[in-house]
């Protein structure tokens, strides 16, 4: 099982690697078949190709993330981030959720936001 400090590592990895635009550092933090459900009740998004686009396209679209507090480990296979994603025109408000798998590599993210969380 990761460490904490592996997981919160991860994920301010995935914040700094999004905000300077590098969808490859964000998908080599991710297990080949790695699951992303954003926001949570969307159709999955599965394995590094189809990740790798979901995160080129939202870098292009603009995005930049900003942590509104510490980044959170647990005694498990998760952590979680509380943060706001500046999109061009709004921001959205989200707690992502990621767990872990035996090798340290993120093996589902499930992104909490709702239309009640965005901004315009």
């Amino acid at each position: 099982m990761p460490t904490q400090d592996h997981m919160k590592q991860a994920l301010q990895t995935y914040v700094d690697a999004f905000n300077a635009g590098d969808a490859q550092a964000i998908i080599a933090l991710y297990a080949a078949d790695a699951v992303v459900e954003d926001p949570v009740g969307n159709p999955p998004i599965t394995g590094h190709a189809a990740i790798g686009e979901f995160y080129t396209n939202a870098i292009a679209g603009g995005a930049k993330l900003s942590l509104d507090a510490p980044i959170r480990g647990s005694h498990g296979d998760r952590a979680a981030m509380a943060f706001t994603v500046d999109v061009p025109g709004m921001k959205i408000r989200a707690i992502d959720v990621m767990t872990f798998d035996s090798d340290g590599k993120i093996a589902r993210m499930e992104a909490h936001w709702g239309p009640d969380d965005i901004e315009t």
